[in-house]
C-alpha cells in the first residue's frame, strides 16, 4: 500500500439542511440538523485511507471530547494516529456549514487546536515524514507549518502536494520546486489575480504558478471537471455527472483520492480520473468523512 503523510485540520462538522442561505442579518428556520467529523486534512486523511492508501496523520486536536471522538474515528479508518498532539486547555477545532436546496455550502471555522500545528511538532515527525511516498497539505493550519514543510520536502526529495484551501498567502519559497498545486477556480485566482472562468483563464493562472517554481498544477473546475498543467503540456479530465445532494468535503476527497493513484501509477490522466469519480460519488452523501467512498464502491 502507499505510505502517504497528510498533514492537516480536524474539526467536527455542525450542518444545518436550508431551502436557502440567509441574507446578512437573517433569521431563517432550516431543516435537519447533523454532525460529521470533518477538518480538510481529515478529510483527506480519511479518503486516501478508504481507497487503499497506508496513510499518517498529523494533526494537532483539543483535549475535549471532540479531539477524543476525531481519534478515535481515524483508529477506526485504520490511520495511523502517532503524529497527532493533544492540546492541554484547548478547543478542538469546529466548523459550522449550511446546506441549501441546490447542496450548495457556506462554511465558518473556528481552528481551535489546528492553530497550534507548529514547525516543533514538525520536526519531532522528520523521520516519520521522510518514510512516505507522498505528503499532503492543506491552508486551515499555520501557513509557517506549510513553509516549514515545503522546505524539508524539497531537502529531502519527498513529493509534497499543497491543497491552497482555504486560499491563503503563501510565501514564494513555498513554490520554489514544490512538486503539486490543486487549487480550485477561487484559489487560484487569490494566488495568481487571475479569475479563472474557463479553459484559457485556467491555462494563464497555472504558467504563473509554474514561473513561480511549481512542477505540475492541477486547477480544480467544480462540475467542468480538472485540468492539468506542466512546463510542457495540459490534459483536461471532465467531472462524472451526479445529482449533488452535499459538496462540502468534494475537494478533499479529490486530493485524497490523487495523492494515493500518483503514489500508485503516476499517471496523470488516471489519476484525475480516479479523483474525479471519487469526488463524484462524494458528493452523492451528506457529511464530510462520511461522504468518502471506498474503493468497491468506486469499481
Amino acid at each position: 500500500m502507499p505510505k502517504i503523510a497528510v498533514v492537516g485540520s480536524s474539526n467536527t462538522d455542525m450542518v444545518v439542511k436550508t431551502t436557502r442561505f440567509p441574507g446578512p442579518g437573517e433569521t431563517i428556520i432550516g431543516g435537519d440538523f447533523f454532525m460529521f467529523p470533518g477538518g480538510k486534512g481529515a478529510n483527506q486523511a480519511v479518503a486516501a485511507a478508504r481507497l487503499g492508501a497506508n496513510v499518517s496523520f498529523i494533526s494537532c486536536v483539543g483535549d475535549d471530547i471532540f479531539g477524543q471522538q476525531a481519534v478515535n474515528g481515524f483508529i477506526k479508518e485504520g490511520i495511523e494516529v502517532s503524529g497527532i498532539k493533544t492540546i492541554p486547555n484547548t478547543a478542538s477545532g469546529v466548523a459550522l456549514i449550511t446546506v441549501n436546496a441546490e447542496g450548495e455550502n457556506e462554511i465558518v471555522v473556528a481552528s481551535g487546536a489546528n492553530a497550534l500545528l507548529n514547525t516543533d511538532h514538525l520536526l519531532s515527525l522528520a523521520d516519520k515524514l521522510k518514510e512516505q511516498e507522498i505528503i499532503l497539505t492543506q491552508l486551515e493550519t499555520p501557513v509557517e507549518a506549510v513553509a516549514y514543510l515545503a522546505d524539508f520536502c524539497r531537502k529531502n526529495k519527498k513529493k509534497l502536494i499543497i491543497n491552497p484551501a482555504p486560499a491563503a498567502f503563501l510565501p514564494n519559497e513555498v513554490f520554489q520546486d514544490l512538486f503539486l498545486i490543486t487549487p480550485n477556480e477561487t484559489e487560484a485566482g487569490i494566488l495568481t489575480g487571475i479569475e479563472v472562468l474557463d479553459l484559457e483563464t485556467a491555462r494563464r493562472a497555472a504558467f504563473i504558478l509554474i514561473e513561480k517554481g511549481i512542477q505540475h498544477v492541477i486547477i480544480t473546475l467544480g462540475s467542468k471537471g480538472a485540468v492539468y498543467f506542466d512546463s510542457e503540456k495540459e490534459i483536461f479530465v471532465p467531472a462524472e455527472k451526479v445529482q449533488a445532494v452535499d459538496t462540502t468535503a468534494a475537494g478533499d476527497v479529490f486530493n485524497g483520492a490523487l495523492a494515493l493513484k500518483i503514489a500508485e501509477v503516476f499517471d496523470w490522466e488516471s489519476a484525475i480520473k480516479f479523483a474525479n469519480k471519487a469526488a463524484a460519488l462524494s458528493v452523492t452523501k451528506m457529511g464530510a468523512q462520511a461522504s468518502a467512498p471506498y474503493l468497491n464502491e468506486l469499481n
